[in-house]
């Protein structure tokens, strides 16, 4: 199993696009005031333009579209940063970087892919056999535990993960599993740095927090089914530039159905026959259906209020579904004095006493990238990105140069340029994508998607085999979208209720609870309080 970076779906908090100026609509007064609509599509990222574009393809083009942003993407966002020889900028992605799974000649294209292509995006392919391992003393050689040992052990995983899917047994922690398969890296960080790029740099969580079974179901239905190769985008347009293109296959210029810098505040579902979406402007958009494609974030904490408040079992699946922060650390250094290898794609630091402390570094001056551009960039993923969020970029850049010390010594120059994304304290995505945690079971999964009345969901986090994965976000708004124009165009009204499960049951009867099986004391006693 290669190193599979960034999942897809990222964002681009750098840039503070929440606190941009909401365009007025209709002021709100009572609902015979708001601007009508049959469908809202709440977000124009992937998820919101797939979703507008199935239904424009079923001749359904009653619809408005809303984002928070200045922008088309969401969580595939860039910015500019550094300058080359000519003292222009270059494009960097801050959230969505690559396209994962391209597509095999005979088997199925990846869409992203094929739109990719669509839209000519600049890509190159990562090759990750092109690295050179590190510790806090240099180059030291331990690829073999790359390619040898923990790819012995994935095999098993693997294998064993089918075996559970199959044969319909419970889940468990994918650390569970490499513990199981002989793979106990312990306290030698060698095998920790080598296992945070297996695995934490791929789906932004440890083994001890991410589902075994669903872990190789999201890494199969991707890279089995299409390829196992990763291109990195370093388009000047942006990353993003395929998914404005799509928009406005459908979409007009100054198209009234696109509401860009528009806050939504809340959404009130309690008419069995229409939805009120409100924004930070007190304007608002009654509509009969409404399609939420919110970050799995955003949904929970909060920012949104919802009238009357969610299900609980609808609760339940946004809780159960883990939001993962990635975050990339860029840095330039003066192109003529660049110290890292100039062929070489990937760096991979183990530090003595912390696991997952800067350990992938990327070259953008290596050959297919950015040659000269002097740009290497590092990933922290989860709580090392929450620290790094929330302390000054001086404290930061201390930190990632005491790392390249440590790596290529004590004499390197210092950057001219520096600049990261605070992907879990932006208001409008807190968070890069979803991870499945151990034990999650399909059903709590299926309470994330389902509608609730006329509001659906969609977006990255609601796939179940493509959870964090922008194609993951795109089949779900096309599915969500299609749907819709089917049922409005029908007038099918069974269509409203997809499948939810208000109670979802464990594996343990009461009638197991015995001592045979270690219960001696009912833990429903309460002796102990006066």
């Amino acid at each position: 199993m290669v190193a599979l970076i960034s999942k897809a779906l990222a964002v681009g908090a750098v840039l503070h696009l929440a606190s941009a100026t909401p365009r007025p609509l209709h002021p709100r007064g009572n609902s015979t005031q708001c601007r009508k609509t049959s469908v809202v599509v709440l977000g124009a990222g992937m998820a919101g333009i797939a979703a507008a574009q199935s239904m424009n393809n079923e001749s359904m083009t009653d619809f408005i579209i809303v984002d928070v942003n200045s922008y088309i993407g969401g969580r595939v966002a860039h910015t500019t940063f550094g300058k080359d020889a000519d003292g222009n900028p270059y494009t960097v992605e801050l959230g969505a970087n690559w396209i994962q799974g391209l597509g095999s000649d005979g088997g199925p294209e990846n869409p992203i892919w094929t739109l990719a292509k669509k839209y000519k995006l600049t890509n190159t392919y990562s090759d990750y056999d092109s690295i050179i391992t590190y510790d806090e003393t240099g180059p030291v050689n331990y690829t073999d535990l790359l390619n040898v040992d923990f790819e012995d052990a994935y095999a098993t995983v693997e294998q064993d993960a089918g075996y559970l899917l199959t044969e319909n047994l419970h889940d468990r922690s994918y650390r569970t599993a490499l513990s199981l398969a002989g793979w106990k890296p312990k306290k030698d960080m060698l095998k920790q740095a080598v296992e945070w790029w297996e695995f934490d740099w791929e789906y932004s969580y440890s083994p001890d927090l991410s589902s075994e079974t669903w872990s190789i179901v999201n890494y199969n239905t991707t890279f089995y089914q299409y390829s196992d190769e990763n291109n990195y985008v370093f388009d000047s347009r942006g990353y993003n530039a395929f998914i404005e293109g799509e928009a406005y296959t459908f979409l007009s210029p100054n198209d009234s159905r696109l509401l860009l810098n528009t806050n939504v505040t809340s959404i009130d579902y309690s008419s069995n026959n229409s939805i009120t979406i409100t924004m930070s402007d007190d304007s608002c958009i009654v509509a009969d259906y409404a399609i939420c494609t919110f970050s799995l974030g955003v949904l929970q904490n909060d920012v949104v209020e919802f009238t009357p408040k969610l299900p609980d079992w609808k609760q339940e699946g946004i809780e159960g579904m883990q939001m993962g922060t990635y975050t990339k650390i860029f840095l330039q250094f003066p192109p003529d004095q660049q110290f890292w290898d100039a062929n070489t794609q990937f760096f991979l630091y183990a530090d003595p006493y912390e696991r997952g402390w800067y350990p992938v570094w990327q070259s953008l001056s290596a050959p297919g990238f950015l040659p000269g551009s002097g740009i290497l960039f590092a990933t922290v993923v989860y709580t090392e990105s929450y620290r790094a969020e929330q302390q000054s970029d001086d404290i930061t850049k201390a930190e990632v140069m005491a790392v390249l010390k440590n790596m290529f010594g004590d004499y390197i120059p210092d950057p001219i340029d520096f600049m990261y994304p605070r992907w879990s304290t932006e208001p409008w995505a807190y968070g890069s994508y979803s991870n499945w945690p151990p034990g999650m079971s399909i059903e709590t999964h299926q309470n994330l998607r389902a509608n609730v009345g006329p509001l659906y969901f969609a977006g990255e986090a609601t796939s179940t085999e493509y959870y964090g994965f922008l194609q993951g976000a795109f089949f779900e708004g096309q599915e969500v979208g299609s749907k819709l124009a089917q049922c409005i165009k029908g007038n099918l009204t069974e269509c409203r209720k997809e499948k939810s499960y208000e109670a979802i049951k464990g594996t343990t009867n009461m009638e197991d609870l015995t001592p045979t099986n270690g219960w001696t004391v009912s833990s429903m006693e309460v002796y102990g309080f006066d």
